[in-house]
């Protein structure tokens, strides 16, 4: 016979085990940046929808959906970025569900398939070089909005900052000293444990372009003296108490660019942290330097900017008498 305690001990497990269940949830979302869980949300909605369209399964798929959705995106003429970012959220949607990762044998023949045929080459976003980033400041208004995009393009520059880092900077993770700016990233893609991560900013050499003025400028001109540095302001001066969103930084390049009459669908916010390792590059600084102020896991990723840098010094074709 089965007690009412051995009930209510029951009763309590499964409780505990929801508990744990949705406490695993919180901890698998926590294991990504916001960003990255707003892309993979996305392209599992695009699989699920395509195929919902042609009323084939999405969860668990098989390797014949899977390879005609794969074929349709390469048809479409997606990035091969693109596509491999949604192989991804399809394969952890299924992981997370308890099913087999989708990527079999076959997939992986077909995706190699796809990347020989249409290639895996990306344009990317131009970099903002040194040169192009003071004609962008020339135009800033003589405004308050003006003191705060200055600030903004030179401490994104000068940091290499993404453009969520940028943004997630409050106060309270600056310091400032004879050098100049000590700052703490508190959590980035490269470093999903939120151990944190410290840059220096020096000073420049020049009032109008030094990202450590333009910075304390800002900050005298809002009255900030906590909080998130980098806020909204209406179009009567005021400013909010709540910070830029990281699609406020690609908007603000791309508002600079296109005054200095460039393309501005060739620029977002990620070339001001191209821009960065570009122009060291160019200067001769070391690989380490330049991965140690990106903060780059990958060595193979700066070796990219280095290579763009340096593309005409020592140049085998320079000088042999043409």
């Amino acid at each position: 016979m089965i007690t009412p305690a051995f009930n209510n001990e029951i009763q309590m497990a499964e409780e505990t085990l929801n508990k744990l269940l949705m406490l695993t949830k919180q901890y698998v979302d926590n294991s990504k940046s916001d960003n990255t869980l707003r892309s993979y949300r996305s392209d599992w909605r695009h699989f699920k929808d395509w195929c919902d369209k042609y009323q084939l399964p999405a969860k668990p798929t098989n390797d014949e959906t899977y390879a005609l959705y794969l074929s349709s995106l390469a048809y479409e003429g997606k990035k091969a970025s693109t596509i491999q970012r949604r192989m991804t959220a399809i394969s952890q949607a299924h992981t997370l569900d308890g099913y087999d990762s989708p990527t079999t044998a076959r997939i992986k023949t077909v995706w190699a398939g796809i990347r020989k045929m249409h290639g895996a080459s990306e344009t990317g976003k131009l970099p903002i070089l040194v040169d192009t980033l003071k004609l962008m400041l020339n135009e800033l208004p003589d405004k308050l909005i003006g003191v705060r995009d200055r600030s903004l393009l030179l401490l994104g520059f000068s940091g290499a900052f993404r453009r969520s880092e940028l943004v997630n900077l409050d106060v309270e993770d600056i310091d400032l000293s004879r050098e100049g700016l000590t700052i703490r990233i508190n959590q980035s893609k490269t470093d999903q444990d939120g151990k944190g991560q410290l840059i220096g900013i020096p000073y420049g050499t020049n009032i109008e372009t030094c990202p450590v003025r333009s910075y304390l400028s800002w900050l005298q001109a809002a009255q900030i003296e906590s909080g998130p540095v980098y806020r909204a302001i209406n179009r009567h001066s005021q400013i909010s108490e709540n910070r830029l969103s990281d699609r406020s930084v690609a908007l603000i390049v791309k508002r600079y660019i296109d005054a200095i009459g460039l393309d501005e669908s060739k620029y977002a916010g990620h070339s001001l942290r191209a821009g960065l390792a570009t122009s060291a590059a160019m200067l001769g600084k070391s690989e380490r330097s330049i991965m140690e102020q990106t903060r780059h896991s990958s060595e193979a990723m700066v070796r990219k900017y280095i290579r763009m840098g340096s593309l005409f010094t020592e140049n085998a074709a320079a000088g042999i008498g043409l």
